[in-house]
């Protein structure tokens, strides 16, 4: 599997519930809309799909509060 626009959103979608109309910009952590739970879930995902580490200090709302913002991060992580 690899990390994609399409398979980031079908994850955030079916396994953290978040809604269909969710955009590539919109924020998952600084509106509420995901907690710290779902953090580590959705670290998992980016780790497994990538085949990337995140790095405890790697893990703030620059790299991760939104789809773009993940997918942004996990392509400067993979080179």
């Amino acid at each position: 599997m690899a990390l994609t626009q399409l398979t980031l959103q079908a994850f955030l979608r079916d396994t953290l519930n978040l809604g269909d109309d969710l955009g590539s910009d919109s924020t998952l952590f600084s509106s509420g809309a995901l907690d710290s739970v779902a953090m580590l879930n959705l670290i998992a995902f980016i780790e497994e799909a990538s085949g990337i580490q995140v790095r405890p200090d790697q893990v703030t709302l620059e790299n991760l509060d939104s789809p773009a913002r993940i997918l942004r991060f996990a392509e400067s992580q993979a080179a």
